[in-house]
């Protein structure tokens, strides 16, 4: 795999593909068993040489899928704990501020919601200006709206910061959002990689109507797949039998199809 420097990359498949290890071996969390890892002109593993750069050493932020929060500490201890022995205290100021955490910098994590929690974990692993930001489905549990949100968060900061970010997500629709490339792994091999619009088949998309707005002999549909809304507006012939509530396949919108 090759990954180019300020790119966003989703890793996407089934469950034990590989997604969380390939993360903690970039880590370092992990050793692997052989090949070589390079990351600009340092090389962080080289079985050959029998080299390994150590995870303290590495330039990455790490956000896990359960936050992993100190509980003891508040927000700001939070970010303050992963600063670096020489760093720059206004760098959690500054953090804070970015991902709207200010006024709640005194808290302690279970004071926080889930949207809050993550938005702390975010900031924490950006605190050491890494050169690459691993994120292990940092949005999985939260509600769509919330999704939605952080995701546009997410997106800003890689930009901002310059960052390569490595995202494991099943979401579909976060990946169209987010990512430049989407890699499919099963048993620990990519399968298939390139541009989420040539992998992932959109057309083939599970939508569900969350509003009808009849308009004569046109339709108008509020659809959800995943956490993105969109809209469709289709002759009302074709939307016989549909109900708030109903989902459909994208590509069976021609024949009218419906489910659930």
């Amino acid at each position: 795999m090759e990954v180019e420097k300020g790119e966003l990359i989703a890793l996407t498949g089934p469950s034990g593909s590989g997604k969380t290890t390939f993360l903690r071996l970039l880590a370092g969390l992990i050793r692997p068993e052989g090949g070589y890892l390079r990351v600009g002109d340092s090389i962080w593993w080289d079985a050959a040489q029998k080299h390994f750069l150590p995870p303290q050493k590495r330039p990455t932020g790490f956000v896990f899928q359960n936050y992993a929060l100190f509980p003891n500490m508040t927000v700001r201890q939070n970010l303050a704990f992963a600063l670096p022995r020489n760093g720059n205290p206004q760098t959690v100021d500054e953090l804070m501020e970015m991902v709207r955490l200010r006024e709640l910098s005194d808290r302690l994590p279970h004071q926080l919601s889930g949207g809050q929690q993550q938005r702390v974990a975010l900031a924490r692993a950006l605190v050491r200006r890494p050169k690459i930001l691993l994120l292990d489905e940092p949005l999985s549990a939260l509600d769509p709206a919330m999704r939605r949100q952080l995701q546009s968060d997410l997106k800003h900061l890689h930009d901002l910061h310059q960052l390569t970010t490595i995202l494991v997500s099943h979401d579909t629709s976060e990946i169209f959002k987010l990512a430049d490339r989407v890699f499919v792994l099963e048993a620990g091999h990519i399968a298939q990689s390139g541009l989420p619009r040539d992998i992932l088949k959109p057309e083939g998309l599970l939508a569900t109507i969350v509003a009808m707005e009849p308009g004569g002999p046109w339709v108008k549909l509020t659809c959800r797949t995943g956490t993105d809304q969109f809209f469709l507006t289709l002759p009302a012939e074709k939307t016989a039998g549909f109900q708030v509530g109903h989902s459909f396949v994208i590509s069976d919108l021609e024949a009218g199809k419906k489910s659930g």
